[in-house]
């Protein structure tokens, strides 16, 4: 029986590129948007050409409902979940840490943090042996500005991810008695569009020089260590973050 995953966020970027090679290595899809359709429809297109399931569903992962309704709608879908990469997330352009206005940092966190707060509890509600689930796997949406408080006028896009890495080794304690492993990954200048939507189109070709490699990665980089972490192979691999940043940050 195939697995099922369920991506948020998975129109674009790096939440795209998983959900496609998710299909390669056998899992049936769940295609999470919150406006772009028909980018999430190509997504879902490219899944069954590999010769999965998939369905796109639309909800804001901002709004607790719209979560606790798309989780609702994998039930419909599929019948269960096996694995979930907590993806969705918003950045804000560059500001100086004494300009950020109280409402931009409520809608980061709100999105980023409690947004993926709130759907992790989902997915380990239908996960938890405790509760009838056959277990799982949460792979969480870090970055690596969780280590570097924020990375040039990023100030609230770290705090923001800072406590993904807080939930994930919390959650991951709570949760493996219950069959589930928990992990994150902290992507670094990956080049995806994430970077315009900060003002800095440009972003990853004018920091290349500062990262020890010397280059930005790429999605798909980014979505081969996520499904490692939700492989058989990681199996006793809970609690962790991992940095995907070409050795930026250490």
């Amino acid at each position: 029986m195939s697995k099922v995953l369920l991506v948020t966020g998975a129109s674009r970027g790096i939440g795209a590129a998983t959900a496609r090679l998710a299909a390669q290595r056998g899992y049936d899809v769940a295609v999470n948007y919150i406006s772009s359709r028909d980018k999430a429809e190509a997504v879902a297109d490219d899944i069954r050409k590999a010769g999965r399931k998939a369905v796109t569903i639309q909800a804001d992962c901002a709004k607790p409902d719209e979560i606790k309704r798309l989780f609702a709608e994998v039930d419909k879908s599929f019948g269960r979940i096996d694995a979930f990469f907590n993806n969705a997330g918003i950045v804000a352009p560059v500001m100086p840490f004494v300009d950020i206005p109280a409402e931009r940092v409520v809608k980061l966190v709100m999105t980023n943090t409690i947004g993926a707060f709130v759907a992790a509890q989902e997915a380990a509600k239908r996960m938890s042996t405790k509760r009838g689930g056959k277990g799982g796997v949460i792979v969480n949406m870090s970055s690596i500005v969780a280590v570097l408080g924020g990375a040039g006028g990023t100030t609230d896009y770290g705090l923001s991810k800072g406590g993904i890495d807080t939930m994930t080794r919390g959650i991951a304690k709570e949760l493996a008695p219950e069959g589930i492993r928990v992990n994150a990954v902290r992507p670094g200048m990956i080049d995806t569009e994430i970077h315009a939507d900060m003002g800095l189109p440009d972003r990853v070709a004018q920091l290349a020089p500062t990262i020890p490699m010397q280059r930005g990665g790429t999605p798909e980089e980014v979505a081969e260590a996520v499904l490692w972490l939700m492989s058989d192979q990681a199996s006793y691999v809970t609690g962790i973050c991992m940095d995907i940043a070409g050795g930026r940050g250490i």
